[in-house]
Order: C-alpha cells, then sequence, then structure tokens
C-alpha cells in the first residue's frame, strides 16, 4: 500500500515546487524596474514644456512644430528598434546578453505605441484627420533632412577624397540642390515641407483649436 503512496507524493512534491518557484519567479520579475532603453525623450518634454505655458500660452503654430518633431523622434525610434530587436534576439538565444537588456527594449517598444497614440490624438486635437498623415509627414522630413546633410557634407568628402588619392577629385551636384532631387526620388512627389503641417489652418482660413 506505501508503495502506492510514493510516487503520488513525488509527483505532488515536484510540480508542487515548480509551482511555487515559478509563482515567486513571475512576482519578482513583475515588479523589477529595468532599465529604460532610450534614456529621455526631449521632444516630447519640449511640447509638454509649451503646451504648459499659460503666460503668455504658446501659439498653435509653435504646437505644431512642435508635435511634427516629436513625431520625428519616435519615427526614428521605431527605426531603431526595427534595427536592433532581430540582433537582441539573436544574441539573447546565443546566451551573449541577459534578460535585463532583451526586458528594456520589450518595454520602450510598449511605451513607444502608447507614445505613437498620444501623438495621433495630439496631432487630431488640432486638425482633424492630421493623426492620419503626421507620421507620414515625419518619414518625409527625416528623409529631406539626411538628403540636405549629404549634400552639404560634399564638400567635405571632396576634401577627403583629393586628400586621400592626392587627386582632384569631381564631384558633379545636381542644379537645384536636395529639393529637386527629393521630386524624382522613385517617382513620388516631393515630400510636404516641414511648416506645411504647422500652417495648414493658416492657409485654410480655419483658426486652430483653443486649448484651455
Amino acid at each position: 500500500m506505501a508503495s502506492v503512496f510514493v510516487p503520488i507524493a513525488y509527483v505532488i512534491i515536484v510540480f508542487g515546487g515548480l509551482f511555487i518557484f515559478s509563482y515567486f519567479y513571475r512576482k519578482h520579475t513583475s515588479t523589477q524596474v529595468y532599465e529604460p532603453y532610450f534614456p529621455s525623450h526631449p521632444e516630447r518634454n519640449a511640447y509638454v514644456t509649451l503646451l504648459q505655458k499659460t503666460d503668455p500660452p504658446a501659439s498653435d503654430s509653435l504646437l505644431k512644430s512642435a508635435l511634427v518633431r516629436r513625431a520625428m523622434a519616435d519615427v526614428q525610434r521605431v527605426m531603431r528598434i526595427r534595427e536592433d530587436k532581430p540582433a537582441l534576439q539573436n544574441l539573447l538565444q546565443k546566451g551573449s546578453i541577459g534578460d535585463n537588456l532583451w526586458n528594456s527594449i520589450i518595454n520602450a517598444e510598449k511605451e513607444l505605441e502608447a507614445e505613437i497614440m498620444e501623438v495621433v490624438a495630439e496631432a487630431n486635437s488640432f486638425v482633424e484627420g492630421w493623426g492620419q498623415v503626421i507620421f507620414p509627414t515625419a518619414n518625409e522630413m527625416i528623409a529631406n533632412e539626411k538628403m540636405r546633410a549629404t549634400f552639404e557634407n560634399i564638400p567635405e568628402v571632396k576634401a577627403e577624397l583629393e586628400l586621400k588619392y592626392d587627386v582632384k577629385a569631381k564631384i558633379t551636384s545636381t542644379v537645384g540642390g536636395p529639393n529637386e532631387q527629393s521630386k524624382t526620388l522613385n517617382g513620388l512627389l516631393s515630400p510636404t515641407r516641414p511648416d506645411s503641417a504647422a500652417s495648414s489652418d493658416a492657409e485654410s482660413g480655419k483658426p486652430g483649436k483653443k486649448r484651455k
């Protein structure tokens, strides 16, 4: 009779121990605070500061510009997470990094989703439907800034080539600059100008939303 209870007691002890361990482990990990993947968000802080100004209150055009800059920072964070996450997952599987770094990027991804929803809501509070286009506009502005930076660095690249090869480098620039190139890039129209979103109300003759 005793031989029947021995395996039953063994199974109860093993599974009971595993259950207790998993319970306390989940409780510990749920309360653990991980180091943020992105240390701070200056663009969001700047927008909130302008939004809270009351004497005098910030103009709608200034708030819109700050919101677009905030959206541009969010787009850059999305691109960085998309680049870093597969590499970190591979390193985690190999045991090269700990769980803390992986959990940090997972938490950053969740926080970024909430941030994007907040930016969309803020954009719609100015102009109905702006939330649907603010991130595509921010993406185009980032591409324009990268293209502009490339053209501005042409003299430095030319000087480096001349110094490296001891010859005169011939670099032909396109007439019209980066704005003209952006019109023909991939057969698309030129991206929206940075101030187009901020001046949408002024051009249409409709006043912006007054904030309390």
